[in-house]
């Protein structure tokens, strides 16, 4: 089943135009990354899947609605959690009550996710329950907007920078538990620069440049085209 699919979509801000035709598909239990050196449109393709910035053209299908000119709250009712750039956790309110804001299970999952089940997936962050937000480090904020997320209970979890600044053994984590959910059917699409570490994880990959999709392909393609990562990724 197809949990998402970008059509042809641009997007900017003000007179810039940033995205140009950009398209890709996520299917339920597949992990999809979107690659690139910074400043290529990776983060405005997320914000404009989850509504936070509007598609200028094209079409953006969430299991089957288009959601053209929808506000974000009503995409993300679709089953859409986003875990945002910078993580975002609210500072004032504990890692527990993070939790707890976002809790919901439209879906009427048999099996949703709890308080108990995040806590399962990240042990870390149950000694640090009663800890405000910004006190967190970085690697338990990570921990704790992915979990945010998956407190709504999403088909789809989108990760921006999913390990960006993390320390190895904090990224080996979030890697474990993102292949937890692929295995318990959850659709992924995640931003990351940690390219070698998404292999065994990631079915299918799409490389921007300038706003541009300029390569997609699955693990083996991306394994026979050793060529993809200088051109598109180095120096």
């Amino acid at each position: 089943m197809s949990l998402l699919a970008v059509e042809r979509i641009t997007a900017g801000y003000g007179q810039s135009q940033v995205l140009f035709d950009v398209s890709l598909q996520v299917s339920e239990g597949q992990v999809v990354s979107l690659l690139g050196r910074n400043g290529m449109g990776k983060t405005t393709t997320l914000n404009t899947i989850a509504g936070v910035l509007e598609a200028r053209s094209g079409n953006i299908l969430i299991s089957d609605h288009c959601v053209n000119g929808w506000q974000a709250y009503d995409i993300a009712r679709l089953g859409i959690g986003l875990v945002p750039e910078g993580r975002q956790v609210f500072p004032n309110l504990s890692a527990r009550e993070n939790l707890l804001a976002t809790a919901a299970n439209r879906f009427n999952d048999a099996n949703p996710w709890t308080l108990d089940r995040v806590l399962t997936l990240f042990p870390a962050l149950e000694p640090r329950l009663e800890f405000m937000g910004n006190l967190l480090s970085g690697g338990e904020q990570q921990m704790l907007a992915i979990g945010r997320a998956l407190m709504t209970n999403p088909r789809l979890l989108v990760l921006d920078d999913a390990t960006e600044g993390l320390a190895p053994q904090v990224r080996t984590a979030i890697w474990h538990a993102l292949s937890e959910l692929k295995n318990a059917g959850l659709g992924i699409l995640l931003v990351d620069k940690h390219v070698v570490d998404l292999l065994p994880l990631v079915d299918k990959h799409y490389v921007m440049e300038k706003g541009h999709v300029v390569w997609s392909g699955d693990k083996a393609a991306w394994q026979s085209q050793p060529e993809i990562y200088s051109k598109y990724f180095s120096i």
